[in-house]
């Protein structure tokens, strides 16, 4: 006897975070079902109209602020950025450069120096 295998699903808040989407921006449909890995592959293979639109002009989630920032999410918070932020947001604070932002950046910079110098001398102790 086979047994029958259900689809995996995931909660909409983890299909928008594997799409890189704020939820509350996406349709109500989605908001409120479920989707499938299937779905959720579609979705990363041939994106509809909102999904583009979104990822295109926001507002993005904090994971992906960041990002475009150069910044870590905490230093996000630390700056007084507690809400997803639009392309045009993200634009701005980048013309505008405030001293946070600049402070953050370096820390972020200084963090993956850092990684990278523990990287190196983990690969170099590995050869050896």
């Amino acid at each position: 006897m086979k047994s029958h295998q259900s689809a995996q699903t995931m909660k909409p808040a983890t299909a928008a975070k594997k799409l890189g989407v704020y939820l509350p921006a996406t349709p109500a449909d989605f908001q409120s079902g479920v989707v499938s890995r299937t779905e959720l592959g579609e979705l990363q293979a041939n994106p509809p109209e909102w999904l583009q639109e979104l990822r295109r002009t926001g507002p993005h989630p904090r994971p992906v602020v960041a990002a475009k920032l150069g910044v870590s999410i905490a230093g996000l918070a630390r700056g007084g950025v507690t809400e997803a932020l639009t392309t045009e947001q993200i634009e701005a604070l980048k013309q505008d450069r405030p001293e946070w932002l600049e402070k953050e950046r370096a820390t972020q910079a200084e963090v993956r120096k850092e990684a990278a110098r523990i990287k190196q001398k983990n690969d170099e102790q590995d050869a050896s």
